[in-house]
């Protein structure tokens, strides 16, 4: 008889719906996050009631309803461009790449900076929108209660660049306008406005996020991590802030280089990670223009959230734009 895998504790189901931790769901901007932590705290408390085991990570997905798009003009700055046609096949690639032996990660960082810092800054107004659009990779969650499975697909999310309008997220063929609230951007809940205002000091900068971020996690190495990535994924960030966010992370205890990885878009690159309770999280970037391809969850060991080598999160940033209004893309434009 096999035995049964480990449980989650009450205080560790409550420690899960605050840091809801899965990077391809995670990088949904914080008022969509909140809304889903409040329907992921109800599910929380009655798993502690009862004697159900949590067996997957909690997904931040929302469950939307079809709407059609209207066409309009728009007017969009590039500013990084990709697509499914030019980057190969679709799929979760390897999960087991090795953690390099060559440049450490504070040189490999360092190098990703100069790089992010020689991007021209965008000119973007405030009541623009950043666009951003992903490749989301096929992924299979084992679990003792069965498991969770995710069809590739492409998503789309629309960002108001000051907060001050609803975005809008499009995925599975769907649409909705999340209104943000009246709560003010922060770490957790940034505008491009709000990254604009951070120092661009790494030291400086790591202090804001482990303070801001305290009381978050179990970990603040993580939590730190955890945060940094959130800003660098769907999301833009000025060059000059970008820059001191790959500083700060090399300040962060524990992030290895691995040297050879698969984004969701079957891209191939060299990733920056760190390991916490089982789960590798990459960041993975082009090998020849350190440019930021996307992010993946690894299980390294067998967990409750899934089996070692099982890659349980992995999406690709294919294209960061801005647009005039929602729902409208780079190639509307003329």
């Amino acid at each position: 008889m096999n035995a049964e895998p480990p449980r989650p504790t009450p205080a560790e189901r409550e420690e899960l719906a605050r840091l809801l931790p899965v990077p391809a769901d995670r990088d949904l901007p914080g008022r969509r996050h909140q809304l889903l932590k409040d329907h992921l705290m109800r599910e929380v408390r009655q798993h502690t009631t009862t004697d159900r085991t949590a067996s997957r990570p909690l997904r931040r997905r929302l469950a939307l309803a079809a709407v059609p798009l209207a066409a309009g003009a728009v007017a969009a700055v590039v500013l990084a461009t990709g697509s499914l046609s030019d980057n190969g096949p679709v799929g979760a690639g390897s999960p087991g790449p090795t953690v390099a032996s060559g440049p450490s990660a504070a040189v490999l960082l360092d190098r990703i900076a100069v790089a992010a810092a020689s991007r021209p800054a965008p000119t973007i107004r405030d009541d623009q929108y950043v666009h951003i659009v992903s490749e989301v990779a096929p992924t299979r969650v084992s679990g003792p209660n069965g498991g969770l499975s995710d069809k590739p697909h492409t998503r789309q999310i629309w960002l108001s660049v000051d907060g001050s309008r609803p975005a809008l997220l499009w995925e599975y063929g769907t649409r909705q306008f999340v209104d943000g609230g009246d709560s003010a951007p922060s770490l957790n809940d940034p505008t491009y406005r709000y990254l604009e205002s951070l120092p661009t000091d790494p030291g400086g900068l790591l202090t804001k996020i482990y303070d801001e971020t305290e009381g978050m996690g179990s970990d603040p190495h993580e939590q730190a991590f955890t945060t940094i990535g959130d800003l660098l994924g769907e999301q833009l960030a000025p060059p000059k802030v970008s820059a001191a966010l790959y500083r700060a992370a090399a300040k962060i205890p524990g992030v290895t280089v691995v040297d050879r990885t698969t984004d969701a878009a079957g891209r191939d690159g060299v990733a920056v990670a760190r390991v916490y309770k089982g789960k590798r999280t990459e960041w993975i970037f082009n090998k020849d223009s350190l440019h930021f391809l996307g992010q993946r969850s690894v299980m390294v060991e067998g967990t409750v959230w899934g089996e070692k080598g099982e890659v349980i999160d992995d999406i690709a940033v294919l294209s960061r734009t801005v647009t005039d209004k929602p729902g409208q893309t780079s190639a509307q434009a003329g």
